[in-house]
């Protein structure tokens, strides 16, 4: 039971008398009723906070369920979401007079080590961290089977081998054209990462990130029966792979409002990881991603085993799959507009290309159709893989005979508490002794 001392200790106790099977409470503060040590009838811990206190009964008596007796000023709605996203990262749910919480279901169905890869939001960047995370895998011998879970996703789970598939621009857009989502994450994640790749679809996504509807059991069971080693599970959205994972990425853009990613249930998704990667620090938002950073080690206070989970921070670089040296290009990426002027310059500076123009709206058709009419004197079009990339970019720029090149988008480490590719290898690892113990 979570209680407070803005009630009369006897009313507390009468109301626990009331409930069966009551192992201890938690009293998170407040002093305005009690004139000695409290008898509740049951055994109580404090702490020095709320969260401290709940985390101090949790470890102490191992509750099935946290019951909430607690009110305001003690415990407001903002404390409250706060202490939902403790327990349930603790697989216990909450419950409030008018209110209840549950893990979202996550069942060990790998029989191999499993890294997911979850974001705070749309577009953090978790398929280019995924990819990245593959290809560094597959270098070292060991190439791993991911497996998305993607709004636009197939209607059973589709196996993706890049070294068989036509991924061609043409291909994808006669996909498109017969009613496909082609820039789908699993297309995207096999044509950047070049490993095996299932796609399983989802809808809907809750507070906790559990989707309404999803076959991604059945795609962790189609991997598991081709993978060598481990799987990789990438999470879509706010949504989180409904399956057991060794370890967790969690992606958060340094322009995301902090109060998403450490109120309400964004803090969920954060207690839940082992590895954040703060992704798109272009200035101005430097001093953002470093704020971030803090939020996130102040958020892990009253915790143990996770109470310093690295935090790196890191930039996206366009790199295109076909040369692109000297050929005038035109530029088509999701990447935040004061981002697009950086990239544009990667593109000519490390590639040698000339970039006649540019669109950042990928994810707005409507824009990007106007922007895709200014292609001007462009051959080739660069785009990344992912919203409207084949059936509207692709599409216009092969009906004006251009060329069209796919690009990934590597991850580059800026600041934070080590190295993307160290950090991440360091939580594959993790993954594996968990797996194992």
């Amino acid at each position: 039971m979570l209680v407070d001392g803005e009630h009369y200790p006897p009313v507390v106790r009468a109301a626990i008398s009331r409930r069966f099977g009551v192992v201890g409470a938690a009293l998170l503060g407040g002093t305005e009723k009690l004139r000695e040590r409290p008898d509740y009838g049951v055994p109580h811990v404090t702490g020095s906070d709320a969260v401290t206190a709940v985390g101090a009964a949790l470890d102490r008596f191992a509750p099935d369920e946290v019951h909430d007796l607690a009110d305001e000023p003690v415990l407001d709605s903002r404390q409250r979401m706060r202490v939902a996203a403790y327990v349930l990262a603790r697989g216990v749910p909450y419950i409030g007079p008018d209110f209840r919480f549950d893990p979202p279901a996550r069942p060990r169905l790998a029989r191999r080590a499993s890294v997911a890869v979850i974001g705070t939001g749309k577009r953090t960047g978790k398929t280019a961290v995924t990819a990245q995370l593959a290809r560094n895998l597959a270098a070292g011998g060991e190439p791993p089977v991911i497996v998305t879970m993607g709004r636009g996703g197939p209607p059973e789970p589709e196996v993706i081998d890049p070294a068989t598939a036509d991924l061609s621009p043409r291909r994808l857009l006669e996909l498109a054209e017969s009613g496909r989502h082609a820039a789908s994450d699993h297309f995207e994640d096999a044509v950047t990462a070049g490993v095996l790749t299932i796609g399983t679809r989802r809808c809907g996504g809750g507070m906790a990130g559990a989707p309404a509807d999803d076959t991604f059991a059945a795609g962790v069971a189609l991997a598991d029966s081709m993978a060598d080693h481990e799987l990789l599970f990438e999470g879509s959205g706010t949504a989180i792979p409904p399956a057991h994972a060794d370890a967790t990425v969690c992606v958060v853009a340094a322009g995301s409002d902090p109060e998403l990613v450490g109120g309400y249930l964004g803090l969920y998704r954060v207690l839940l990881s082992d590895l954040i990667v703060v992704t798109m620090v272009e200035q101005p938002l430097a001093d953002s991603a470093v704020a971030l950073e803090a939020l996130v080690h102040e958020l892990a206070v009253g915790e143990q085993a996770k109470a310093r989970r690295p935090v790196v921070h890191t930039v996206f670089r366009p790199v295109p799959l076909e040369p692109v040296s000297g050929r005038r290009i035109f530029f088509a990426t999701t990447a935040s507009e004061p981002a697009v002027d950086n990239l544009a310059g990667y593109l000519e500076q490390e590639h040698g290309a000339e970039v006649v123009g540019y669109s950042h709206q990928l994810g707005n058709r409507q824009a990007l159709t106007a922007d895709l009419e200014r292609m001007g004197e462009a051959e080739v079009l660069v785009v990344e893989l992912k919203a409207a990339a084949i059936d509207l970019a692709t599409r216009a720029a092969l009906d004006r005979g251009m060329e069209v090149v796919f690009c990934r988008n590597d991850v580059v480490t800026v600041g934070g508490d080590g190295d993307f590719d160290e950090l991440a290898r360091t939580t594959v690892q993790v993954a594996r002794d968990r797996h194992e113990s």
